[in-house]
């Protein structure tokens, strides 16, 4: 296990029958993503084949009706959920009260008050929420005779096995920096997302890296807006023994104005790229001004830990 679930888990797909559900469920399947279920009310009952999907087989997917029969049946310990917005809700409280545990919430645009209550409810049912609004969780496989997890839309084979872990609040960001240190590799990369309200914060990624015994460091990807970088950064002051090195979006924005993600907004002052900087450097997290010099400074404290 290194963030959240194990290898090889089994998994299901809310709104897996959807053209976003099936073109990432088939990608996920490539992965080697164990999913072992979609669910759909109104298409309960269906099979649905995906040809050279998992280790190169096909995979014949049954459509429940419910996250709970879903669950009865496969044993599903986790959830992707590709719902449109305003149904988004309903389905994560579905998947909570079936005894999902870790649900992971691709949907763009759910209203604040939905998710406020959602991750409020999962809290008091132990459940971990990633998202909304997030690219989602991938971690690689722990040894050769398994497989890991990729839930979301992350893109795979971009990364291998390696001793960094990941947490950005940008899905294209994650890529990049996935990219820019592919010839290092990751434990696991997770996309918190970047509405006002999520299920995983920086911090409490932090803090599962942190008790990962297989991650020696970590990237951190943040952006303009709230103050979870600052939060971020007062715990590792306090608690991180792993290095992080960070890198902020959002330098040049102006204030007022929202900047791609729905938390990613400068107002009264607070939130600014700089204003983060300057926390996280003050507790000696180093920061890039660009996704290249991050990497950069990732490689000098990567070699400073061989030595």
């Amino acid at each position: 296990m290194t963030l959240f679930i194990e290898d090889d888990a089994p998994v299901i797909v809310q709104g897996m029958t959807g053209h976003q559900g099936m073109t990432h469920t088939a990608r996920m399947l490539k992965a080697g993503t164990n999913i072992v279920g979609g669910v759909n009310a109104r298409k309960a009952g269906l099979d649905v084949t995906f040809p050279a999907a998992r280790d190169g087989e096909d995979a014949t997917i049954h459509v429940y009706a419910s996250c709970a029969e879903a669950r009865e049946a496969t044993g599903a310990e986790a959830s992707v959920v590709f719902v449109p917005p305003r149904f988004a809700k309903d389905a994560v409280v579905e998947a909570i009260e079936a005894g999902i545990k870790l649900i992971v919430v691709i949907t763009e645009g759910i209203p604040v008050a939905d998710s406020a209550y959602f991750v409020e409810l999962a809290l008091r049912h132990g459940v971990r929420i990633v998202g909304p609004n997030c690219p989602g969780l991938m971690t690689l496989a722990s040894s050769d005779e398994t497989h890991g997890v990729n839930l979301g839309i992350i893109p795979d084979g971009i990364v291998g096995r390696g001793p960094l872990g990941l947490v950005s609040k940008s899905g294209t960001l994650t890529y990049q920096l996935m990219g820019e240190l592919s010839d290092i590799g990751f434990t696991s990369c997770l996309g918190a997302g970047g509405d006002p309200i999520v299920g995983t914060t920086l911090l409490e990624a932090l803090q599962a890296f942190e008790a990962d015994p297989n991650t020696k460091a970590v990237m951190m990807i943040g952006e303009i807006g709230g103050n979870a970088e600052q939060d971020a950064a007062q715990w590792a002051a306090e608690h991180m023994t792993k290095p992080v090195v960070a890198y902020i979006a959002g330098f040049t924005a102006p204030e007022g104005k929202q900047m791609g993600h729905a938390g990613a907004i400068v107002s009264g002052g607070k939130g600014t790229a700089k204003d983060k900087k300057e926390a996280l450097e003050a507790v000696g997290i180093r920061v890039g001004r660009t996704p290249g010099q991050a990497a950069d400074i990732m490689r000098e404290v990567l070699a400073g830990i061989e030595r």
